[in-house]
């Protein structure tokens, strides 16, 4: 009779941390596409967008547009008793810095940054890119509308920020509006900088770059399908980490491949009627995102996007050609599915910031015996731990068990050969941090 109610007593410890929060679904609820659409109209109205353009005119230029994103936080910060820290990050960056600077410009990003309760220096961060472009990358004079290149990911960002502002979370939630992008991926860098400088420790960054476009030029239209994409291993990686990967694997499990593979399971369990894309590979052959410089910094970075472009409206001057219509216009921009987009954004961001931290160490061992053992370092705010395993080949955390206030744990007839292995820490809430791949090795 003890050994059942014992069991009862696991089971239920086990089913209580599997349950959903109903906050997140509130979340989801909340966000507006009526607001994106008129947060949109709004980047549209300012003409061009491009780094180099006005920053005199109140109405025209990318000056302007970056003090009304400003007004935006601000605003939402006074609706939320000043819980957002709202300033520029700047950055100068001389002529001739690569063939797209053709004159000295400050690159100017927008940054809101609410404080967490019990991590404030632990950082989960939304961007969105300000700036736009025509065909010449170089022309800042003509009009480049960038709907949804990329005043879409730029409205989701404010949007998440109304929505986020009226939470209080234990880690800190960044909310930032990136310039440069077009020209050379200023702006991250920047703000990539900024962080080391300011020692934050970031736990990643969800560049959304092209939210709003459904009807691809390969002629699929679909509002549910997105792409995450997350490099495999960081490029600041040492020559040990480099050589013991080789006899442990993890070659497909960097620190951005955890945070998309995050998002994949948030979005699966809160918001299944869409389909999110893990692409295995930085970002888009050839091409590039604000993601990008973080990952060069060594922090966690992950593109979410549409998964059908449409090249038309890409980077192209307005106009008509043999019946097609060129341009990023606002007619081609779909608010629903840019607002679900955003709440993908929303709902992982707030797990993420309602979360302990991730276990810094994680050890595994079990060389030539039936089973897997785990060790990791105890996480304080921690109410317990999940331990995840998947085949090798599978892109997902297939497979976990919970285990209550312990730092180590042996899987009984779970082979170590025959999968890869994780961690996550587990909050009183439920909220799992990002899983951490082993990272040393247990010497028996």
């Amino acid at each position: 009779m003890k050994k059942i109610i014992s069991l009862t007593l696991l089971l239920t410890a086990t089913i209580s941390f599997s349950q959903t929060d109903a906050r997140i679904y509130d979340i989801i609820e909340n966000i507006s596409s009526e607001r994106i659409e008129a947060d949109i109209t709004k980047l549209v109205s300012f003409g061009t967008r491009h780094t180099l353009s006005d920053t005199v005119s109140k109405t025209r230029g990318i000056g302007a547009a970056r003090k009304w994103i400003k007004s935006e936080f601000e605003n939402i910060s006074k609706d939320c008793n000043k819980c957002l820290d709202v300033f520029y990050q700047k950055n100068f960056v001389e002529k001739g810095a690569n063939e797209r600077i053709t004159k000295d410009v400050w690159i100017n990003n927008v940054v809101a940054v609410q404080k967490g309760i019990k991590y404030p220096n632990r950082y989960i961060i939304m961007s969105g890119d300000i700036d736009s472009r025509v065909s010449d990358a170089n022309n800042y004079t003509s009009d480049a509308p960038g709907a949804n290149d990329n005043a879409s990911g730029m409205a989701g960002t404010i949007e998440a920020a109304r929505v986020l502002s009226q939470y209080k979370f234990d880690n800190s939630i960044i909310y930032v509006g990136l310039s440069g992008e077009e020209q050379g991926l200023f702006g991250g860098k920047g703000l990539a900088e900024y962080a080391k400088e300011k020692g934050w420790q970031v736990i990643g960054i969800f560049n959304n770059d092209m939210i709003g476009n459904i009807k691809g030029v390969d002629g699929i239209i679909s509002n549910t399908d997105f792409r995450i994409f997350s490099e495999p291993v960081p490029p600041t990686e040492t020559e040990r980490e480099r050589t013991l990967r080789r006899f442990y694997g993890g070659e497909v499990d960097g620190i951005s491949r955890q945070l998309a593979r995050y998002v994949h399971k948030n979005v699966e369990t809160y918001m299944p009627e869409m389909n999110p894309m893990l692409i295995y590979r930085l970002d888009r052959f050839g091409r590039g995102g604000h993601h990008r410089p973080f990952n060069d910094a060594g922090f966690a970075g992950i593109r979410i996007m549409e998964a059908h472009e449409n090249y038309t409206q890409q980077h192209q001057d307005i106009r008509t050609e043999d019946g097609i219509k060129y341009g990023d216009r606002l007619e081609y921009v779909d608010f629903d599915y840019a607002a679900k987009l955003t709440a993908v954004n929303a709902i992982n961001l707030a797990s993420i910031a309602w979360a302990p931290p991730a276990p810094e160490k994680v050890a595994i061992g079990g060389i030539v015996e039936a089973s897997a053992k785990l060790e990791w370092s105890k996480v304080a705010g921690a109410k317990g731990y999940k331990i995840y395993w998947r085949d090798t080949t599978s892109p997902t955390w297939d497979h976990s068990r919970y285990v209550e206030d312990v730092t180590s744990f042996t899987l009984e007839g779970i082979v170590i050969d025959n999968f890869f292995f994780g961690v996550a820490a587990v909050g009183e809430n439920g909220h799992e941090s990002v899983v951490v791949f082993p990272n040393a090795i247990i010497r028996d």
